[in-house]
């Protein structure tokens, strides 16, 4: 399905992912949701490949950009192991990352996951989501986000759905992200499940009984740059569908991400912020979030998008960067101080006056 044009503001239908293959583990087969995935799969006319253990057999071309290709159409149901179920803390987004799949099927050409996950770019997503879910509450006030912050105590302890993924791209053939829903708005404590996505196709979430206990997040970035989001529903359609969750009582959020110092990117995000007000007007009670999050990447991410878009124009040189070490003695290459200065002032001006209820969460 191909991109709006610029120059519209019409919602497109929301685009639906559709792998060519799903491999399914033999693990995966001993789990209900497992089966299940695999049989929607199948009644759409995926090819079905029933693997005698649990090693993905890929069996991929030998061609760089052919075996990128082949692994981006290929799903696979697995078994998220117990080290899988061990949450990790996930700043400043959350208390603790929780993962229903790894690998998603949009062509971002900054893709956050490259060089994250290892081998070829294909979609694993867990059979054992009952698992998983149940345990959660061993977590509850135990983070340092969320669950110890003054400013932010009001969402309770918080559980990330799209560190590694886009939940919602992969909820046609998984039903997961409903599940977990479902699981959280029947959990009786102070906790909240957050996602974050780029596609649109929220009708099976409307009816949910989620009790106000997950957040949806749409990520966006001008109409201009959607070059750079291959795959993914257009801006106008993830608006729409943060509106409808809206008004079915979701808390809901903006993820800006990433956001792109390029000429112009003034007007563009401007023109942005103005979309997303005019879209979640009117609301009664809106309960709205803001992230803010600037383009950045490191060397083998830069090294990994370059080969599988070469031709990619989002800009990656060293102009206006500064290397910025992690916590975990890594480095990425981050916008200098005076870029940054000038897109947090633009910001955090220009949604005070278009979103004043808007929480801004972080800036990073």
């Amino acid at each position: 399905m191909a991109l709006l044009p610029a120059a519209s503001v019409q919602p497109a239908p929301p685009l639906e992912w559709r792998p060519r293959r799903l491999l399914l583990t033999r693990a995966a087969r001993d789990f209900e949701h497992g089966r299940g995935i695999a049989e929607r799969a199948a009644r759409l006319g995926v090819e079905i490949v029933e693997l005698a253990g649990d090693r993905l057999a890929l069996d991929l071309p030998p061609d760089p950009r052919r075996a990128y290709a082949a692994a981006k159409a290929t799903l696979a149901v697995v078994v998220a192991p117990p080290s899988k179920r061990r949450l990790q803390p996930i700043a400043p987004s959350a208390d603790w990352r929780v993962d229903l799949a790894e690998g998603c099927p949009a062509h971002c050409s900054y893709c956050y996951l490259a060089g994250s996950l290892k081998g070829p770019p294909i979609t694993r997503v867990y059979a054992n989501v009952e698992e998983i879910l149940a345990g959660l509450p061993a977590y509850l006030g135990q983070g340092t986000v969320t669950s110890r912050s003054r400013a932010r105590a009001i969402e309770g302890t918080t559980y990330e759905a799209s560190c590694y993924t886009d939940p919602l791209a992969l909820e046609p053939l998984t039903g997961s992200l409903s599940a977990a829903i479902r699981w959280f708005g029947q959990w009786d404590a102070p906790a909240q499940l957050r996602f974050t996505t780029k596609f649109a196709d929220v009708a099976p979430l409307l009816a949910l009984d989620h009790n106000g206990r997950t957040r949806m997040r749409a990520s966006i970035n001008p109409r201009a740059f959607a070059r750079f989001e291959g795959g993914t529903a257009p801006v106008a359609s993830r608006l729409e569908a943060l509106g409808r969750m809206a008004r079915a009582g979701y808390p809901v959020g903006l993820t800006i991400a990433p956001i792109i110092a390029a000429d112009g990117w003034q007007d563009a995000y401007g023109a942005l912020i103005d979309d997303a007000a005019a879209a979640l007007a009117d609301i009664p009670s809106l309960d709205l979030t803001i992230e803010l999050i600037t383009h950045r990447f490191t060397s083998g991410s830069k090294a990994v998008l370059q080969s599988w878009y070469p031709g990619a124009a989002l800009d990656m040189s060293d102009d206006r960067r500064v290397t910025k070490r992690t916590k975990f003695g890594g480095e990425k290459q981050v916008y200098d101080t005076a870029t940054m200065r000038l897109l947090r002032t633009f910001f955090e001006d220009r949604i005070a006056r278009a979103l004043p209820a808007a929480r801004i969460l972080y800036w990073t």
